[in-house]
């Protein structure tokens, strides 16, 4: 390292080959390593290397196109830097490279190459000397050395001159005053050039400027053209005093990352004028008092800020999301009702109810402008319409719509937002829907609210409390904003399928609207306004060419589908579009065409005679089309042996019918139960059998061979059918003890009754939930007759009209009445056992 000349670097040195930029001597400079040569150079020399002699490498600039670049050695610029690498980073994103700090040291020219893989390895020959970077200033090149001492003194007076119109409360600034006092002149062309901003192709002629005189002269006009454009900028900003700070704010704002000066007067105004537009942006954003000083307390941060720090960017869209938030901003409700009403009506038949609420609210609002929100709560099955009418709410009233699907959430930060203190903060769903909607007052669909989940990040349907509490949503605190924002006027609408699952405080904030499944007069009605004519224009087609009876809808909704809303019915009505569409397009080209006439299917042989249309789907193009149909409503076929009777069930897709089946064998009076029952089920099963046991004399039910205890020498086994499906709940206890008495007395149940109801030891009958659901799954399946409990009956003022007039309704208080209405002819011992007895008065 060290000879009689001076301080040397070593004469063979491995060379690192870079298009990022151009290392100049006395600069610091990043570069980022990535090819295979530059890699193996850093992993087998740098880093394995222990001597200071081995962090020393030149670095050559690569003058090849990168996107052209092969793994051959590309011609070598002649002259390079020699630089100590200061720092070594690895990284294996977005792919392995490495990441090196080097320091510029001296200029070097290549005079032969020793090897080219594993990485370069070329004998140099030094062209500066070290020593010039730790010489005193004024043992430099002087004003008397002639036409070189004047190119100095001219080139360091147009630095200082460059000095003073920066901000020195800038360090880098203050930096670049230190070096200019303490470098020899003779450093000063490669330092200035590495620091303003210049081109690499400028830079590369400074570093291959060799002489002292040659180097001034091409550094001084990069210098000159930096001086003036700082000049002009200025000038064009003496307008007016905020033109002043904003000036001030470009000067603080310009640099770098390094060490190099951003003095571009394009990129300073266009810095300038963002921050200005910011703030002017801020205090047009009409927010409260509390958000506005949190807003400019930021504002000024980012104003001392330089671009290269990470802080600022974060800074940055926390401010321009503070100022797009709709804190003022509203839509103006639409309180026509009678508008409103014929809308409502249009979208959506049937739901008196939903609609109903929609309408009081808007009265309410017309006498008191000042109302907040309501939040509401739709629960019914998948398919009745519960997204779409929310829509359809918003479309009513006039407001924007946003739809929040909560189904899988398991983090509270997808409601309350992230703190801005991790990576990757962001604003939670409520705040970045009020920025999409750009509004204060939209209606907010929160969809799928009783499947939230809970997880180590937290529960959301807690963090939910706080959204959906009209004594709190008026100041709600998004953990990102970290500033109270008012939700009071937003219209929150919920959907669910129970609310067994929602939690119960949760529930008590929300006002719950049931929404119950569709009867089948409803359902024609639904195809055809609604599903038909939208299916017709989905498909390309016109009702000039596919006509849907009513006798055949009906046919689809009573023998295709199964279901309390209209999802499959739409799926079965696009079927038939799909293979109407076929006919119409092959009657457009080819003369053979088959089509679909009301006496089903025809093969069509006449040359050129296209379908008739429209084309009229009838019961046996519906079935050449669906198949077979999947639903058979006549149930009696499964009443042929004793031991068979018809319950009613509510899941959350809506009522459902439910067989229980019983057989008897000789055994030691075992009760077997199977079809996945619940213990609540199993446990009405075990109350029925006591109960049929205490009452067997009066009911003169026996076992298999007469004795008067029906358990006596006989197992018995209870089915209820299907047995994939998980069952449990109170409402079977009735079907339970009519299927047994059944079994029990040799008799057959009605085949056209169906029941529901909880029975108690003493024989009573307790009210239960779901019963229009369960009333419509009765309906549905083609029963006649159906049992309820006394206390439901009030529930069946909720049933249509036609429905209550179709079906025969018994509603029954005790066992007593429930055998006497199950059974042809009533049940043996009824009348004398349910003869009240007489009381007489002692008094």
């Amino acid at each position: 390292m060290t000879s009689g000349g001076g301080i040397q670097i070593p004469s063979r040195l491995p060379l690192l080959l870079t298009h990022e930029g151009v290392l100049l001597p006395g600069s610091t400079v990043r570069f980022s390593v990535d090819s295979a040569r530059n890699m193996h150079l850093v992993s087998q020399r740098l880093l394995k290397g222990t001597s200071l002699k081995s962090t020393i490498i030149g670095v050559i600039p690569n003058t090849r196109d990168p996107e052209h670049d092969t793994d051959d050695l590309p011609t070598l610029h002649k002259i390079g830097t020699a630089g100590i690498a200061v720092q070594v980073v690895g990284s294996n994103w977005p792919k392995p490279h490495y990441t090196l700090l080097i320091t510029g040291l001296c200029r070097f020219r290549v005079s032969s190459l020793l090897k080219e893989r594993p990485f370069v390895l070329a004998e140099v020959e030094q062209l500066d000397k070290l020593e010039q970077y730790t010489t005193p200033a004024t043992e430099g090149v002087t004003a008397g050395d002639g036409e070189l001492g004047e190119l100095s003194q001219k080139f360091y007076q147009a630095a200082v001159q460059l000095l003073g119109m920066l901000d020195m409360s800038v360090p880098v600034v203050a930096k670049f005053r230190r070096l200019l006092d303490s470098l020899p002149r003779e450093t000063l062309p490669d330092v200035v050039a590495s620091m303003i901003r210049t081109s690499n192709k400028e830079k590369l002629q400074v570093l291959d400027a060799l002489s002292l005189e040659e180097r001034f002269k091409k550094a001084l006009p990069m210098l000159t053209r930096q001086i003036e454009g700082l000049k002009l900028l200025q000038k064009t900003r003496k307008t007016s005093p905020d033109n002043e700070k904003r000036v001030l704010s470009v000067r603080k704002g310009g640099v770098f990352p390094g060490r190099q000066f951003n003095l571009d007067e394009e990129d300073e105004d266009e810095d300038g004028d963002d921050t200005a537009v910011l703030e002017r942006k801020v205090h047009g954003a009409n927010m409260p008092e509390a958000a506005l000083r949190v807003c400019l307390k930021e504002l000024k941060r980012l104003k001392k800020m330089p671009q290269s720090m990470p802080e600022y960017a974060l800074t940055r869209n926390y401010l321009d999301l503070m100022v797009e938030l709709p804190w003022s901003k509203s839509t103006k409700d639409c309180l026509d009702i009678r508008a409103a009403r014929t809308l409502l009506d249009n979208d959506h038949y049937a739901m008196d109810k939903l609609k109903r609420r929609v309408l009081e609210y808007l009265a309410v609002r017309q006498l008191k402008t000042s109302l907040k929100g309501p939040i509401l709560c739709f629960v019914g099955p998948p398919g009745v319409g519960k997204t779409s009418v929310g829509r359809s709410i918003a479309r009513t009233l006039g407001r924007e719509f946003h739809r929040i699907a909560l189904g899988g959430v398991c983090d509270q930060s997808d409601i309350r937002g992230h703190r801005r203190t991790y990576v990757g903060s962001m604003p939670g769903r409520i705040i970045n829907g009020l920025k999409t909607v750009g509004v204060n007052n939209p209606v907010f669909l929160l969809d799928e609210v009783d499947k939230l989940g809970k997880s180590l990040q937290g529960d959301p349907a807690a963090a939910l409390l706080e959204v959906l509490d009209p004594e709190q949503n008026h100041s709600f605190t998004d953990h990102y904003l970290n500033v109270a924002f008012d939700l009071s006027q937003v219209l929150f609408i919920a959907t669910a399928n129970t609310t067994a699952t929602i939690p119960p405080a949760l529930l008590d904030r929300m006002e719950v609207l049931q929404v119950p499944g569709y009867t089948q007069e409803e359902k024609v009605e639904i195809a055809h306004r609604h599903l038909i004519p939208n299916q017709l224009e989905q498909h390309g087609l016109t009702p000039q060419q596919l006509h849907i009876p009513q006798d055949t809808t009906q046919d689809i909704i009573s023998r295709y589908t199964r279901e309390a809303g209209v999802r499959s019915l739409e799926r079965k009505i696009g079927a038939i579009c799909r293979a109407v569409a076929v006919k119409v397009a092959e009657s457009h080209r080819v003369p053979k065409t088959e089509t679909l006439i009301p006496d089903g299917p025809v093969e069509q042989r006449d040359k050129m005679a296209p379908p008739e249309m429209p084309i009229v789907i009838d019961h046996i193009a519906l079935k050449d089309i669906l198949g077979p149909p999947l639903f058979e409503m006549e149930v009696s076929e499964r009443f042929t042996l004793p031991g068979v009777a018809l319950g009613l069930a509510w899941t959350p897709l809506g009522g459902e019918i439910m067989f229980v089946e019983a057989s008897r064998m000789e055994g030691e009076g075992q009760l077997t139960l199977t079809g996945q029952l619940g213990d609540v089920m199993k446990e009405s099963a075990h109350l029925a059998i006591s109960w049929l046991r205490t009452n067997a004399k009066t009911y003169q039910l026996t076992n298999m061979v007469g004795a008067p205890d029906p358990l006596e020498g006989t197992d018995i086994h209870l089915h209820f059918p299907a047995g994939a499906v998980t069952k449990d709940g109170p409402s079977a206890g009735v079907t339970i003890v009519t299927c047994l008495a059944s079994l029990f007395s040799g008799r057959l149940v009605r085949s056209d009754i169906a029941m529901t109801g909880e029975i108690t030891l003493r024989g009573l009958v307790l009210p239960v939930g779901g019963i229009k659901d369960k009333v419509l799954a009765a309906y549905r399946a083609g029963v006649k007759c159906v049992i309820l409990p006394k206390r439901n009956e009030k529930d069946l003022e909720e049933l249509p009209a036609n429905i209550r007039a179709d079906l025969d309704f018994v509603t029954a208080g005790n066992l007593d009445e429930v055998l006497n209405a199950a059974f042809d002819g009533g049940f043996q011992g009824t009348a004398s056992t349910r003869a009240p007895p007489q009381l007489t008065s002692k008094l």
